[in-house]
């Protein structure tokens, strides 16, 4: 394919990364207060939760950004998918989020989502630092 340079797309990409990492240190944040009062059975602040919920939704949003971004970008620039194993830290990324969100729903209801909804964030934790390890080697490729 004969397209104009791709370099704003990853911009606009590095830029939802930081973000997501941001993101993602927030309802790391968040998530402890919830944790916190919890377990020491002290008075929930409502307004924690509620950011903690904003948060995930923009996280699960930058993520899908990130999704289109990387495949529109990918096939516009290669002619397919396969090329780096970024894909495979970003698909991993983006299932342990989606993962995450459907465990987060079920909490209320279901005590043992709870922990699924931790331990998937946990391993969120080690898909990010891949997937920004990976994006770092594909960027350069690019990079003027």
């Amino acid at each position: 394919m004969d397209l104009p340079s791709f370099i704003w797309l990853w911009r606009i990409a590095a830029w939802s990364m930081g973000l997501s990492v941001t993101v993602y240190g927030g309802l790391l944040m968040t998530g402890g207060f919830v944790w916190y009062a919890r377990t020491q059975q002290k008075p929930q602040l409502s307004w924690v939760r509620v950011i903690h919920f904003l948060l995930g939704g923009v996280l699960v949003a930058l993520v899908l950004l990130l999704l289109s971004i990387g495949i529109i970008g990918t096939l516009g620039e290669h002619g397919n998918l396969g090329h780096s194993w970024h894909l495979w830290a970003g698909l991993s990324v983006v299932g342990l989020v989606l993962a995450s969100l459907a465990a987060a729903t079920q909490i209320s209801s279901r005590p043992w989502a709870r922990t699924l909804h931790v331990t998937l964030n946990a391993l969120l934790f080690i898909a990010f630092t891949a997937v920004s390890y990976s994006g770092w080697d594909v960027v350069q490729q690019y990079l003027p």
